[in-house]
């Protein structure tokens, strides 16, 4: 059974009431004195303790997905390493395993789609990252089979996994559903956690000589995945989302990659790179590449591409309010920006999940398969 499955959960809760029920039963006779009677009182309430925070624990876990595994919440991998050979004519996507979709005829590639386990390996930032490619229905339909089709990357939060992008936040389902019901064309999907050196947060910059995971974003996956997939190499086939630390990274690359991508959407964005312990030095004291990673002093002090933004807030709830509000403000042309703005919403699962399923036909709507 699963670390965020239903069973799991409902064995534990049922645990925690049993226990619960024994330590009021038993507590009677184990009041006598006696070393017997308080090891028995000790060890009662110490597996109840343990079994109401488990309950709580994998409750909490199940919403929000901090772990999507027992070997990710173990500090294991459930996959042997991959081997990537990076010599002349390799291949720069490694597929490594395919799971169908939930949804009906998700057997069959060509009615439910499909999502690829992949390790994408940089060619020029030397990084190689595990992700998930969404391939729609379309993309293995015979009537499609010489066309190419737009791809979009998204990246979790920090220090999420790419499972939660699957799991909580649902994109290859939402996408199938909106692609169905024609609001948005079929979109390629390309997965994975901005932590590609882990478990350093690098906010997807260049580090000096340290991870290049800017050089990975911006050029190393979209050239891979290209060579690999049926999507084309112009800025209009590529779109960039994600949320919180992916929502930053998305707009910094877009932003500051107008050759690359022609969308970004940021959902719970922040907009300059963090500092703190998880991060380290990120710029060595360049205070270029510091001022660069300000995604507002970029807005007005850098050339503004032909790129278009997707930023969201709430009134009630989120940090970022006033930050959006000055991201839009500065967004000029020939770029374009819109924006989502709830009434009330916290910097979490639910909220973006009402953000999503528009967002991903926002992005459908800017980008083009040719």
């Amino acid at each position: 059974m699963g670390l965020t499955s239903n069973k799991v959960l409902a064995v534990a809760v049922a645990l925690a009431v049993v226990l619960f029920v024994a330590t009021v039963w038993l507590w009677p006779r184990l009041a006598r004195g006696g070393w017997r009677s308080v090891l028995g009182r000790i060890g009662l309430l110490l597996a109840t303790q343990l079994a109401l925070f488990a309950s709580v624990g994998l409750a909490a876990n199940k919403s929000f997905l901090f772990y999507g595994s027992w070997a990710d919440l173990f500090g294991q991998e459930q996959d042997m390493g991959v081997v990537v050979d990076h010599s002349a004519g390799s291949r720069d996507v490694k597929v490594v395993g395919t799971q169908a979709l939930d949804v009906p005829g998700a057997g069959r590639p060509s009615v439910g789609g499909q999502i690829q386990k992949v390790v994408i390996a940089g060619e020029k930032s030397g990084i190689d990252s595990p992700a998930y490619v969404y391939l729609p229905p379309e993309y293995f339909q015979a009537r499609y089979a010489k066309s190419t089709f737009p791809a979009s990357v998204v990246l979790t939060g920090y220090p999420g996994t790419a499972e939660n992008l699957l799991k909580g936040l649902k994109y290859p389902k939402t996408a199938y559903q909106q692609a169905k019901d024609k609001k948005m064309r079929p979109m390629i999907l390309v997965m994975l956690r901005p932590t590609v050196a882990p478990p350093r947060d690098t906010e997807c910059v260049n580090v000096p000589g340290g991870p290049q995971t800017e050089t990975f974003f911006a050029e190393d996956l979209p050239k891979a995945v290209s060579e690999t997939y049926r999507v084309g190499t112009k800025p209009r086939n590529w779109g960039f989302m994600g949320n919180s630390t992916g929502g930053y990274c998305a707009l910094k690359i877009a932003l500051h990659h107008p050759d690359r991508f022609a969308a970004a959407a940021g959902f719970s964005a922040y907009y300059d790179a963090a500092d703190d312990v998880t991060t380290g030095d990120l710029f060595h004291g360049d205070k270029a590449a510091r001022r660069r990673a300000d995604l507002l002093w970029s807005l007005g002090h850098l050339p503004q591409g032909n790129s278009s933004f997707l930023v969201t807030t709430s009134k009630h709830g989120e940090g970022n309010l006033k930050g959006t509000l000055a991201f839009i403000k500065k967004v000029k042309a020939p770029a374009k920006v819109s924006s989502i703005t709830l009434e009330s919403g916290g910097h979490n699962f639910n909220t973006w999940n009402r953000e999503i399923p528009p967002g991903l036909v926002w992005m459908s709507g800017r980008l083009s398969a040719n």
